[in-house]
């Protein structure tokens, strides 16, 4: 068995989002302790360069965020999202880890990797920053995935929030799939029933209390076979596990089973896949998912 290659940079430990906020250090730190304990080694992620980030954010965007940071303490970026001075350098990691995961799996040194990084990115829109989010990590490594040859590039959100700036970004990119489950309603609002874009746009709303029979059947019925038709060159996976039963943002009801059954689902369709870590609050919850995810996504 051949685990996925693990990207992640301890300088997402100093993006500080002050006390008692959902999506704080201690996320990551649960991850590095468990590599610790599985034994994996990580690879440490380099800054992605500007040019990458400007593929989905337009450089006045990209420069409101570096010039919102703070010097010190704490400063407010939108009702959700906080930045500490160690918060652009994070992101820039974030970012530049999905960017060199995307690399290496499409350079053949490994088919699967995942992207322990903070800030998230999937609620991240071309020109705004929400829930936690100010780069959209994934659509930079999927666009970025495009540079270098890859042409069709899939990805598959199980977050529980709507990945509302991925979804904006795929209905402006040729040959990029977003497929979404999610529970709706609940923030952001987005991804209802009716919002569907064929071959852009997919979006699977689950209702309050889905266990793990129902999550299952939206993948056999919907998104696999969506998955399959559009036939990517590249998996990118918005890995959130806010959806185990557990979480407190949330109100679905799966177990750590399902992260690695929709894991192991999604790589039988498309081989080469790059995870992202997005969402997962409830840190035993956090942390037993991603080791089930880990799980599935080993070749």
């Amino acid at each position: 068995m051949s685990l996925p290659f693990i990207y992640t940079h301890s300088s997402g430990l100093k993006h500080d989002t002050g006390p008692g906020h959902p999506e704080c250090p201690e996320r990551l730190q649960t991850l590095l302790d468990l590599f610790d304990e599985l034994g994996l080694e990580t690879i440490t992620a380099p800054e992605a360069e500007t040019e990458w980030i400007a593929r989905c954010h337009p450089m006045r965007y990209i420069e409101a965020v570096m010039e919102a940071m703070p010097d010190r303490g704490l400063a407010q970026i939108d009702a959700d999202t906080i930045a500490s001075p160690g918060t652009w350098i994070a992101a820039l990691h974030a970012a530049g880890a999905v960017c060199q995961a995307v690399e290496d799996v499409l350079a053949g040194k490994t088919g699967r990797a995942f992207c322990a990084v903070r800030p998230p990115g999937h609620h991240a829109e071309p020109s705004r920053s929400m829930g936690f989010c100010l780069f959209n990590n994934v659509f930079i490594g999927a666009l970025h995935a495009q540079t270098l040859g890859a042409q069709k590039i899939a990805i598959v959100d199980f977050d529980v929030h709507h990945g509302n700036g991925s979804d904006v970004m795929a209905r402006a990119h040729e040959n990029v799939f977003y497929i979404s489950t999610h529970q709706w309603p609940l923030y952001p609002g987005t991804g209802g029933p009716g919002d569907q874009v064929p071959e852009r746009v997919l979006n699977i709303p689950l209702p309050t209390g889905t266990n793990s029979a129902a999550f299952r059947a939206a993948y056999e019925e919907k998104a696999f076979p969506a998955l399959e038709a559009f036939g990517p060159d590249l998996l990118m996976i918005s890995a959130g596990f806010d959806a185990h039963k557990d979480d407190p943002l949330a109100q679905m009801d799966l177990v750590e089973d399902d992260f690695e059954w929709v894991t192991r689902g999604l790589c039988r369709i498309v081989p080469r896949a790059v995870s992202v870590l997005e969402g997962g609050y409830n840190l035993p919850a956090l942390k037993s998912g991603v080791a089930a995810h880990l799980r599935g996504l080993a070749e």
